[in-house]
């Protein structure tokens, strides 16, 4: 069993918030082809990184989290490069976790 994680930016590049009905759109997705989605919206996660440049940059992001049984790595990829085409991203992060439910 796998937790996949995605972590999605309150805002776009440009500076504008993001449509709810990209996120709502995220949720369907995940919820068919993996039967849920668990997605925290109420206490925005702050993120800082120093960019090329040198310069600090910082964004807000949510997490959504899927659990799935068997990692499909190819799938993801290319989920993965939807989802930041469609919140107008340089990347979007995505990660994976092996887990154990107890």
């Amino acid at each position: 069993m796998h937790l996949v994680q995605i972590l999605l930016p309150l805002y776009t590049r440009g500076g504008a918030r993001q449509p709810a009905a990209r996120f709502d759109l995220l949720e369907k997705e995940l919820t068919d082809a993996f039967g849920g989605v668990t997605t925290y919206v109420r206490a925005p996660a702050h993120g800082r990184w120093r960019n090329e440049d040198g310069d600090i940059e910082h964004d807000e992001v949510i997490v959504c989290e899927a659990m799935v049984t068997d990692l499909d790595r190819a799938w993801w990829s290319r989920y993965r490069e939807t989802l930041t085409a469609r919140f107008e991203q340089e990347d979007v992060v995505v990660r994976a976790t092996a887990i154990e439910t107890l």
